[in-house]
This record gives C-alpha cells, sequence and structure tokens, in this order.
C-alpha cells in the first residue's frame, strides 16, 4: 500500500474476523527498538475513556478484542504484533489507532525498514505498507482500522509525532497525570509532564487543541487536519485522487480528521495559560521506560532452534546445513515428500543420516548424507553431496558417488549447491557404465528450491501440524540467515565484468566464450526469479523457451550470446500459474537500465476515454513514474505519458488520428546494478527487485479486475518494452 490509500478487509479474504497486525523494523546497530500502542476512538475521533489506549502497561482487553501479542525477530530487527477480534470491538468504536514510540532521545529515522502488515485469522498476510520518510519523530502512526457500515476497512496512515506517545495519547482524549515532577522529566518521563494544566502553551496549539476537540462536536472541518495531514519531521502525505487499495473500489473514503501533533519542546510560541480541554474523566501515569536488567536486553536474539553464530569455516557450513535440513525432511512428511518427488520416490516412511561412511577401494567414501523412503515393503535410498556459499561441486567426488550408488543399489545421488541446473547442461559431468542393470539416476536441487517449498508450506498451503509448521520456520530463518552459506545464486560469475567492458566498448565479437557464460549465468538468475516470485505468490512460476521441441537449448544460449554480442541484451520469459500469457525479462546492458512493461488489451465493448479512464482507477496505487502508451492498430507509436501527469488528463491517451486502439503498455524503467555478485548494488538484487516491484505495484492490481482475454507483462532493454 501506498500512503493515504484504504482497502476493504472482506475484499481481501474471507477470514477477517480476527486479524493481526504487526509493526517492523529493524536497526544497523541491532539494538533499536520500538513500543506498539493502540487506541480505540468514537465517531469523534477520541477515546470513550483511558481504557481505551493500550500500551505496554495495558496490553489486552477484557473483553479479548485487543492483544498485544509482543515482539518476535525478524531479520535484522523485530516485529511487534497486535491481535484484533473485529468481532468483539465495541459498536461505539468507529476507528483504531495503531501507532508506536521511542524514548530516550531515539526516533523512528534511526531504524531501517518500517513496515505495517496485516494477516487474516489463517496467518495469511493481506497488505504491507513500507514507510521510507519517517524522520525525527519519536512518535509514529503507522495505520489505523475503521468501520464503513457493516465492513472493516484499513488505512496507511504513515503520521509522526515529535512530542513522543505522550503527545499523541493527549491528542486523542487520553488525560494523562498532571501530577509529575516536570524538572526530573526525560523522554519517557515527558508522558506525565506534558500533560500539566498550568504549564506553558503556544497559542497555535491550544488552538488546534481546542478544534480537534470541537469540530468533530459540530460537524465543522478543521483546518489544517483533513487526509492526509504531516507531523513535523513525519510528513503524512495524502495519496493523489483516486489512489484506494481496494478491489473493485470505488474512490476512497476521505480521512477522518486527524488531530494536529503538537509541537516539539523547542518549538515554542508566545506563552498563553488557557487550559487544555479535558475529554476524559479518568487520569492514568503512564509508566516510565523499565531499565534494563539481567533479564532483559533490548540487543539480545531469541533461542533459535538452528542457531547460526558457531558457523567459522565452509565445512561447519555445511555439516550444519546438511543435518538441519536432512532433520526437518524426516520430521515434515509434507516438506521432505516435496523435495524428493521429482527425483522418483515414492510417498512412504523416511529416514536420512549424516555423516555415513561407505567402502571405495583403498579409502572409504563419506557423503553428506543418505535418504531413504519406505513404502509397502518397497525401498528407495540416494545419497546427498551438498556444497554451500560459492563452493563448487567436485567432479571426481561425485563421479566416486555415483559408482558407489550403482553397486550398492542406490537409485540417485543428489547434489545440493546454490548453483542452479540447467536444462540440457549438467552441473557435473559424470560417466555410466552402460553394462551396469543397476540404473542410478543423477538429481540436482539448489539451496534457493529448498527454501521456495518451504515458503509454499508455510505462507500457502500449511502443514497439518503447528509443530512441523515451527519445524519449518525455523529452517527457513536459518538457511536466509546471512551466516548459513544457503542463499541461492548469487554470482555472475568472472565473465561478467569483461563482458560489460566490451560492450561499452564495442569490442565484445560474436563468438566470445565469455559471453555465452554470462547468457548462462543469465539464465540460472532467472530460474531463481522465478522460485522467489513463486513463494511469494504461493504459484508455480517457470521460465518459458520459445523454441521448437527437440531444439538443442545450447544452440538456444549460442543464439542469446550472439545477442548479447551484437546488442547488448538479454532476456527471457516467465509464465505464472493462473496468469494469462507471460511475463518477460530483460535487460540492457549498454544503457544499463532495466525496463519493465505490460501490454493490456482492450475490452471487447465500450468507447476509448472509458477504457483509458477505468485503466488509471485500477493503477491508483501504482508509482506516479509509471509510464502508460496507447498501443494502435498500424503498430506505429501512439501517445504516452507518466501516471502522474495522465491521471488528471487521461484524454491525452486518445490518439490524434483517430487510429484503432488495440491496447495499453504500462513501463516502468529503472537503473540496474552493476556488481557481478547479489550485495545492495549488484545485477542480481537489481533483476530481483525490479520483477518483485512490477508484479506488487503494477501487475497485482490489473490481476484484480482483469479482462478475460490475455495480457502480456514485459521486462525488456527494448525501447518502449
Amino acid at each position: 500500500m501506498v500512503k493515504g490509500a484504504n482497502v476493504g478487509l472482506a475484499a481481501l479474504s474471507e477470514n477477517t474476523d480476527a486479524v493481526v497486525v504487526s509493526l517492523g523494523w529493524a536497526s544497523p546497530t541491532g539494538e533499536g527498538d520500538a513500543d506498539v500502542s493502540v487506541l480505540l476512538l468514537d465517531t469523534k475521533g477520541k477515546v470513550r475513556s483511558d481504557a481505551d489506549f493500550y500500551f505496554y502497561n495495558h496490553p489486552v482487553a477484557p473483553d479479548g478484542s485487543v492483544q498485544l501479542l509482543g515482539k518476535v525477530p525478524s531479520g535484522e530487527g523485530s516485529e511487534d504484533r497486535i491481535g484484533f477480534d473485529l468481532t468483539a470491538i465495541p459498536a461505539e468504536v468507529d476507528r483504531i489507532v495503531v501507532a508506536a514510540s521511542r524514548y530516550e532521545g531515539a526516533h523512528f529515522g534511526e531504524l531501517d525498514e518500517l513496515r505495517v502488515t496485516l494477516a487474516d485469522g489463517a496467518g495469511e498476510d493481506l497488505l504491507r505498507f513500507a514507510i521510507e520518510d519517517a524522520g525525527s519523530v519519536s512518535a509514529f502512526i503507522f495505520g489505523e482500522l475503521y468501520r464503513r457500515g457493516d465492513e472493516w476497512k484499513f488505512r496507511a496512515v504513515g503520521q509522526g509525532y515529535e512530542t513522543g506517545l505522550a503527545g499523541l495519547a493527549m491528542d486523542f482524549g487520553v488525560d494523562i497525570d498532571d501530577d509529575a515532577d516536570e524538572a526530573d522529566a526525560d523522554p519517557a518521563d515527558a508522558l506525565s509532564a506534558i500533560g500539566h494544566e498550568s504549564g506553558p502553551e503556544s497559542e497555535s496549539e491550544a488552538a488546534s487543541d481546542a478544534a480537534s476537540v470541537a469540530a468533530p462536536e459540530s460537524g465543522a472541518e478543521v483546518p489544517g487536519t483533513a487526509s492526509g495531514t504531516g507531523a513535523p519531521g513525519g510528513t503524512a502525505g495524502s495519496a493523489p485522487a483516486g489512489s484506494a487499495a481496494e478491489s473493485g473500489r470505488s474512490a476512497p473514503d476521505p480521512l477522518p480528521a486527524v488531530p494536529a501533533p503538537r509541537r516539539a519542546a523547542d518549538d515554542t510560541e508566545p506563552d498563553r495559560t488557557t487550559a487544555r480541554p479535558r475529554t476524559a474523566k479518568k487520569k492514568i501515569t503512564l509508566p516510565k521506560t523499565p531499565k534494563k536488567s539481567l533479564a532483559e536486553n533490548e540487543s539480545w536474539r531469541g533461542a533459535r532452534l538452528f542457531p547460526v553464530s558457531a558457523l567459522k569455516s565452509d565445512r561447519d557450513r555445511e555439516t550444519r546445513a546438511t543435518s538441519v535440513l536432512l532433520s526437518v525432511m524426516a520430521q515434515v512428511p509434507e516438506f521432505g515428500r516435496r523435495l524428493t518427488a521429482a527425483f522418483g520416490a515414492p510417498a512412504g516412511r523416511m529416514e536420512t543420516f549424516t555423516e555415513v561412511s561407505l567402502p571405495h577401494g583403498d579409502t572409504p567414501r563419506r557423503p553428506d548424507g543418505v535418504i531413504r523412503v519406505e513404502r509397502a515393503g518397497k525401498l528407495w535410498t540416494a545419497l546427498l553431496e551438498t556444497k554451500t556459499n560459492g563452493n563448487p561441486l567436485r567432479p571426481e567426488q561425485v563421479q566416486a558417488y555415483m559408482d558407489i550408488a550403482a553397486r550398492r543399489g542406490y537409485e540417485a545421488v543428489i547434489t545440493l549447491s546454490n548453483d542452479v541446473a540447467l536444462e540440457g547442461s549438467p552441473l557435473v559431468d559424470v560417466k555410466i557404465d552402460g553394462r551396469r542393470k543397476h540404473k542410478v539416476a543423477l538429481r540436482h536441487l539448489s539451496w534457493a528450491e529448498v527454501a521456495h517449498q518451504a515458503q509454499l508450506l508455510i505462507r500457502h498451503e500449511g502443514v497439518d501440524n503447528s509443530a512441523h509448521a515451527w519445524l519449518l520456520q525455523e529452517l527457513l530463518h536459518y538457511l536466509q540467515h546471512d551466516n548459513s552459506g544457503c542463499h541461492g545464486f548469487q554470482n555472475m560469475g568472472s565473465a561478467w565484468v569483461p563482458v560489460r567492458k566490451g560492450i561499452d566498448d564495442e569490442t565484445l565479437c560474436p563468438g566470445d566464450a565469455r559471453a555465452l557464460e554470462v547468457v548462462e549465468s543469465w539464465e540460472r538468475l532467472i530460474r531463481q526469479v522465478c522460485l522467489g516470485l513463486g513463494g511469494e505468490l504461493g504459484q508455480k512460476v517457470l521460465p518459458v523457451q520459445r523454441a521448437r521441441r527437440g531444439t538443442d537449448p545450447g544452440a538456444r544460449r549460442a543464439r542469446m550470446a550472439d545477442e548479447l554480442c551484437a546488442e547488448g541484451k538479454v532476456g527471457a520469459e516467465l509464465r505464472i500459474e493462473g496468469m494469462p500469457g507471460v511475463l518477460a525479462v530483460g535487460a540492457d546492458l549498454r544503457t544499463g537500465r532495466l525496463r519493465t512493461s505490460v501490454e493490456i488489451p482492450v475490452p471487447d465493448q465500450g468507447y476509448p476515454l472509458s477504457w483509458i479512464k477505468r485503466l488509471l482507477r485500477r493503477l491508483a496505487e501504482a508509482p506516479a513514474d509509471l509510464h502508460v502508451e496507447t498501443l494502435v492498430e498500424d503498430g506505429s507509436a501512439g501517445p504516452r505519458g507518466t501516471l502522474e501527469r495522465l491521471r488528471p488528463e487521461p484524454a491525452d491517451l486518445l490518439p490524434k488520428n483517430g487510429a484503432r486502439i488495440t491496447g495499453f503498455r504500462l513501463t516502468l524503467v529503472k537503473g540496474m546494478g552493476s556488481g557481478r555478485g547479489n550485495a545492495e548494488s549488484g545485477f542480481i538484487r537489481s533483476v530481483d527487485d525490479a520483477v518483485q516491484r512490477f508484479h506488487s505495484t503494477v501487475v497485482v492490481h490489473l490481476e484484480q479486475s482483469a479482462p478475460r482475454r490475455s495480457a502480456v507483462a514485459a521486462v525488456s532493454g527494448r525501447p518502449g518494452g
């Protein structure tokens, strides 16, 4: 979601009677944290009483409608969760504000990856709002749940308060204790000190408070409190007209009046002694932030089932990763079956072993693992050889395991590494003795595929046992940790830099072996992008090869390498399960640009201007720099413009010569990374981010109300997509 957008929960899931809202952040130092708070507001935008304010010392509602569930580790930061039983929310409550605060001079601008997500009763994430402009504020409203008739909606607010939790609470009518000693007040103590009735107060501040109380009662609009009102250091900028985030939605709901945030203490104006209007009879005292003790510390991390802190060498990583994976495969049948079914294993009782010793001439061999699956008296077995980080598989080692497997009756040898196997091009060439009656299959598995299958089960399909789900979650956390060495394909290879330089200098000639190496790396990257996107969507995403059946994959890659030398471009196509058409991915290495676009066919009936207006409404949440181009029947270039410019002037997309419109092309242009690795500035990360961003900000909104005719999404280096 984008700031100011709203969405109806019923349009996202059928299981929204109970939801979990999670506020998340990451800290570069590992010590940054914040505390969540919740306010239940009536139709006047105020709490009914101080009991409607939930925070760290008042975490649970007596009726169970609100429950602060506490923090859990998330990546390099924390995630604070709040459970809401929306069926138990009192009828007088019109809005639920979800906020967080920091103390002791800390502000939200020091935290990274600020976000809020909402999951339904089944635990499936329904929406996400990322915040990039928190600034130097110590309290922040992430979002709010509100009623529209019998339906609950969510709005992405993104508004900051420099005065912290106390200022935020008071502006919504919570009565802070007046008896605190202001002399010793620090930011945490200010929760009680700010509410002192006799203290100095700016004229504009008092006027704002009076207006925030009086306006809802009289129905008048409060100046400065309209939709998207910003706070100093944490603006909330309203979304453009028509930026609703709803499925099949009309215009967005107007944002109810939000009290103007209180000024910081050092931003004062001439004193005024007018007392603050009181909106609650009961007084409460917000406690100081508890000091760290021997039993708790913000920088501590929760205990993990599979720790990575002790991993010092590649051998340690390989041993630990193999043991972790095989143990989870044996304990979670659905997961073990997913990884072995494609290799010919039956569905049966699985046993796994690590560090086994097998005789092989004068020197016994020790494969990393053995898998046994038994069903109805039949036994299927496989040897496993594992590599982590960028370590390659050794052909002589794999050959020895193939020989052992053939002699001892194993059905398969499975290699597992961060590399991705290509069609018709095995990672390791081995010799098969055709005279042996027992045939052994050589199979490869990528760590990215392992993580993909775990994601599908946890996030989309589920498992029958909660303990099994927890095991999969722990496995996924282990695989995604920086120190595990199990990160999938993450290096474009040694030829990447010379090829880019050759393209820039126009010295790269067709037939150059380095170009073929880059094409193979590109194909591996595309396969990994498919796995990542498929895990996020819960659907199969597979690369498409537009070649005649039986065509040699090597010949196809050779043609792509020649095109790379001549044009400086690489490309591929993906097919997403359930989505008509294909999604093409490409990059122009000559210009250093990634271009993502989707072609939308026009409906069979209607008027061109109506088609354009409907399309722009569906793209209400798309990035403002999205380019929209009209496609005309004769193939000539049609009118185009950015979404930001076209929203107020949709007729600009009509062809001036009256040519027949056949569709529209939506395009996002993005610079690509230059490094060969998977760092923030690397090419691999930029391609993955481009595909993810395009799907989540453009394609997903088109799929919600797409016409029956097929659409083709493209990411290419060619002009216009």
